[in-house]
């Protein structure tokens, strides 16, 4: 299993770059950050200097959007820094939450998200594709790669992942709900004549060490509000009740009462006190090291090829250092 580290881009970028850093030290492979360009420091900048500073770590979001940047300008950008520090970039995309809905706009829809897959990584690897309706090539990219990670909940996303996509990206830790999920990817690359074994699967969620587990909850619950606003989009798009998803997933969102992004991702956010502690328990990775390890060991053995660590919390260095010397070990030695 291969771990990530997620970050929010907060100024000083600096700091963002030292904790990407610690992470390599501490046996991460992949640096991931947050790509909402209001709230946020631009992270496309922070990853020339993350790649200048590592060795080995990829970088990319998680997750960018078709609609923030053109296509050509998000593939030249990757290429851009793929030709500077080698291969070491990964794009995670999905419709939009954060990036657009604070700036009062609509996320994507899946139809223009599968188009700008398939268009994104193409120019970024150097092939001619269509952008709005032109044929478009980069000339001067040769040897780029860029695998394409898609993010999805509901059964159309997770469809098109399986279709389209290098990767998935599932940003909740739930084992049953991981397990439905993964098998829905799989069984429509397997639809789309792909080897479903070639997707590679991510689980991405806050993981918090340490024996107070009241105080670790509250220091991810905001976790549960993030994941609400897709949850209640699959809810408006399917019902409560209509079996595309699976009401573990939908049922703990019935007393939500709205969404501030201004406090998005962030410890202490007051619009999650309607997420519940089973909810925080079952969407994160809380306890002594030993917890994290049993649930990640479950999660290998439904398929998960990555871990990433959402390190939005008062104890950020301290859970990459238990990771480095207890948990990562345990699952790649």
């Amino acid at each position: 299993m291969d771990f990530g580290l997620v970050l929010q881009t907060d100024p000083p970028a600096s700091a963002v770059v030292e904790l990407m850093r610690r992470a390599e030290r501490n046996g991460f492979g992949y640096g991931w950050t947050f790509d909402s360009a209001v709230l946020w420091q631009e992270p496309f900048v922070i990853y020339s200097q993350i790649l200048a500073r590592t060795e080995r770590l990829i970088v990319g979001p998680m997750v960018t959007n078709p609609s923030t940047r053109t296509w050509e300008v998000t593939a030249s950008t990757f290429a851009t820094l793929n030709e500077m520090y080698g291969n070491r970039t990964v794009c995670g995309i999905g419709r939009g939450d954060s990036a657009l809905r604070v700036a009062g706009r609509k996320p994507n829809t899946l139809a223009r998200l599968g188009d700008a897959i398939d268009a994104i990584r193409d120019l970024a690897e150097g092939r001619e594709t269509v952008v709005d309706g032109s044929p478009m090539r980069i000339p001067w990219i040769e040897d780029s790669r860029l695998p394409v990670w898609m993010a999805a909940y509901g059964p159309k996303a997770l469809a098109l992942a399986g279709r389209k996509a290098d990767g998935f990206i599932l940003q909740l830790a739930d084992p049953f709900l991981t397990e439905w999920m993964v098998k829905a990817v799989r069984s429509a690359a397997a639809e789309a004549g792909r080897d479903p074994d070639a997707v590679t699967i991510c689980v991405a969620a806050p993981a918090y060490v340490g024996d107070d587990l009241d105080h670790a909850r509250e220091q991810c619950r905001w976790f549960g509000g993030m994941v609400g606003n897709h949850v209640a989009d699959l809810v408006g798009r399917y019902g409560d009740h209509s079996g595309a998803v699976p009401e573990s997933l939908t049922a703990y969102i019935k007393e939500r009462q709205g969404y501030d992004y201004a406090h998005h991702g962030r410890a202490g956010n007051p619009d999650t006190e309607f997420v519940p502690d089973e909810i925080v328990d079952r969407f994160c990775l809380l306890g002594p090291a030993e917890a994290h390890i049993e649930k990640l060991e479950r999660l290998r053995e439904l398929g998960v090829d990555q871990f990433a660590v959402y390190a939005m919390h008062d104890a950020k260095e301290r859970t990459l250092d238990a990771y480095g010397e207890h948990i990562i070990p345990a699952l790649t030695g």
